[in-house]
């Protein structure tokens, strides 16, 4: 019983520094309707910001002093950024802010390995607070006790400034409806700004509360940040209480299942996650959302229409020149064309649901590392022919959006986003761990295509034939009226189900739709590099895909294959030079703020100004 309690107390004492920097997340999720992803970079910043102020600052006023003044730092940083890379998108479409957000990831890291450099740093021990306290005869660490006590101080302090200021009162307003306060006159860019930095200041002190029981290193934004949002979706987008609840709960049940089931721990939080939202679509202490709410819609959409004759053309000579290369390019230039081709189909079948349908997958790499899988693991176990094995990949991801999306059709936003991911995770899980059927991380090897397609030139033509074949059949279906009742489930599901559509179903449709097409990109993908490997089901190919169609413009049809072509082109490019993390997330970033709608979208408007203008003086 002594060790369960000592066990019951690690978790809470890792709870304290998980719901600092959830509920900074929190926060500005609930005013601002971020999906901050670089929130975990703020906690990077704290634990590198406070461990050099601990080395300059003696003693335990100075050890204390730094943890005060690193979350003052990182507010001010997190304001900067706010004012810089978020405050010029406000307007932009929605979750548009997601970019940015990765952009500034991308700057952090490379800005925190240029100015601290690529070892880890050791926390220091808190003066007075080295060694362990017995508690029923088990050692509990000093330092663990305090952050234990100390936890629901800062709960009630977050709490009073919510409930009991003027401030809190402004941004409990602004959580419920920004556009009457913005009407009563408040300055809500200095509210959004205020919070933002608030948030970042949380998530900073949470860095460095946490060194004496960790450190300081390069990849900590990246750890953290899926259980922070693993949290806030437990508890609620916008809850604080909720957050506190989450991350007590998280952060007792992985210390637990270290101990008992450390099978799960890869997994464990999503499973909950998963669970929770199953039975809670909207977390423990959340609310509904309202559609809309992530971020501005942007400008009204213009009616979808095939191209007209120049886009026809231009789309026919992009083509004859696909086909052409093989003549005149190198055999590298062939593979990289095929690595875009893939990655755009991956990217098309991701828009089909997100522009069209509406549905924000947080998740989509399990379809396209699923569809590769199984078409590996054909061959590797049972030596099955490459035609029947290919076939078998997008039949075998459709089948996996099917039962994902049982589960998660019935939620909305990034609720629905979020259970994405967790299935996401469990499929990656899976991957990794049954080694004896996947081979965990040493991956399945020698899943080369027959010998009719050996060469480089016939792949290549195989590549393009179902590449392009698969996107324009998107484009098909989008333009049917299957398509359009996707549609007007978006855009007014309420007017959409009076009219007679079943907007669910229709969704659900979509969903495995667009999960057997990335099953199509993953079997095209595993036969061109012959083998595949957990990575391909990671949240960071997820992330991929979203960042190319808001990067091409997600209100456009030909978003999706534009930001694929983009930024296989530039990460190329990029990838060669040392910092390249830091001048790819400017890019980004510039994109971002100088094309709002997305490089198509913005390409559009300009065209539609030229036209208008051209009009004007011809009159």
């Amino acid at each position: 019983m002594a060790f369960f309690f000592a066990q019951f107390l690690t978790g809470l004492a890792n709870a304290a520094a998980l719901f600092l920097v959830a509920s900074g997340l929190s926060l500005i999720f609930g005013v601002t309707r971020i999906v901050n992803f670089a929130h975990g970079s703020f906690y990077m910043l704290g634990a590198f910001v406070g461990v050099t102020l601990m080395e300059v600052l003696p003693g335990a006023v100075g050890f204390w002093g730094a943890i005060i003044l690193t979350g003052l730092a990182v507010g001010a940083i997190g304001a900067f950024v706010e004012m810089v890379v978020l405050r010029p998108i406000y307007r932009a479409p929605e979750l548009f802010q997601l970019v940015a957000t990765f952009g500034v990831i991308l700057v952090i890291q490379d800005l925190a390995l240029m100015i601290w450099g690529a070892e880890d740093r050791l926390g220091p021990r808190a003066p007075g607070l080295r060694g362990v306290w017995r508690i029923f005869g088990e050692p509990v660490p000093k330092y663990d006790i305090i952050l234990i006590a100390i936890t629901p101080f800062i709960l009630f302090a977050l709490w009073y400034l919510i409930t009991r200021t003027r401030v809190g009162v402004l941004v409990r307003a602004a959580t419920q409806d920004r556009e009457m306060v913005g009407a009563l006159g408040v300055n809500q860019a200095w509210l959004f700004t205020g919070v933002f930095a608030l948030g970042s200041a949380l998530a900073g002190w949470g860095g460095a509360l946490q060194l004496p029981k960790g450190g300081a290193d390069l990849l900590m934004d990246f750890n953290i940040i899926g259980a922070v949002f693993v949290v806030v979706v437990i508890g609620g987008m916008g809850s604080l209480p909720g957050a506190f609840i989450a991350a007590v709960l998280i952060s007792v049940l992985s210390v637990f299942g270290v101990t008992y089931l450390p099978q799960s721990t890869l997994v464990l939080m999503f499973v909950v996650m998963a669970i929770v939202l199953i039975v809670r679509p909207y977390g423990l202490l959340g609310r509904e959302e309202v559609a809309g709410e992530h971020g501005q819609a942007g400008a009204p959409e213009t009616p979808i229409r095939p191209y007209g004759r120049v886009g026809k053309m231009l789309v026919a000579g992009l083509l004859a020149l696909l086909a052409t290369l093989p003549l005149f390019a190198e055999q590298f230039v062939l593979t990289l064309t095929v690595d875009m081709i893939v990655f755009a189909l991956f990217a098309a079948s991701l828009h089909f649901i997100l522009g069209t349908g509406g549905l924000v997958s947080f998740g989509h790499a399990a379809f396209f590392g699923g569809g590769a899988y199984a078409a590996a693991l054909l061959v590797f176990h049972t030596d099955t022919r490459m035609e029947l094995a290919f076939l078998f990949a997008p039949f075998a991801a459709g089948l996996l959006a099917l039962g994902i999306g049982w589960f998660c059709i019935r939620l909305t936003g990034v609720y629905f986003a979020m259970l994405t991911l967790a299935f996401s995770q469990l499929v990656w899980s899976l991957a990794f761990q049954w080694r004896d059927v996947t081979r965990g991380d040493d991956g399945l090897v020698n899943i080369w295509p027959a010998d009719w397609l050996n060469s480089p030139s016939a792949y290549y033509y195989f590549t393009l034939a179902l590449g392009v074949g698969g996107i324009l059949f998107l484009r098909h279906v989008i333009h049917a009226p299957f398509g359009y009742a996707l549609r007007a489930g978006r855009d007014s599901p309420r007017q959409a189900e009076a009219t007679g559509i079943d907007v669910k179903r229709i969704q659900y449709a979509a969903f495995a739709l667009a999960g057997a097409m990335a099953g199509l990109a993953g079997g095209i993908f595993v036969f061109s590099k012959g083998s595949v490997f957990p990575t391909e089901l990671e949240i960071g190919a997820s992330f991929d895909a979203l960042i190319v169609v808001f990067l091409g413009g997600v209100k456009t049809l030909a978003g999706g294959v534009v930001g694929a072509g983009f930024m296989t082109l530039v990460e190329d490019w990029l990838t060669r030079l040392e910092y390249w993390r830091l001048l790819l997330g400017l890019l980004i970033i510039a994109v971002v703020i100088i094309a709002p709608e997305g490089i198509v979208g913005s390409l559009r408007s300009l065209c539609t100004q030229i036209r208008g203008s051209e009009s004007e003086v011809s009159k």
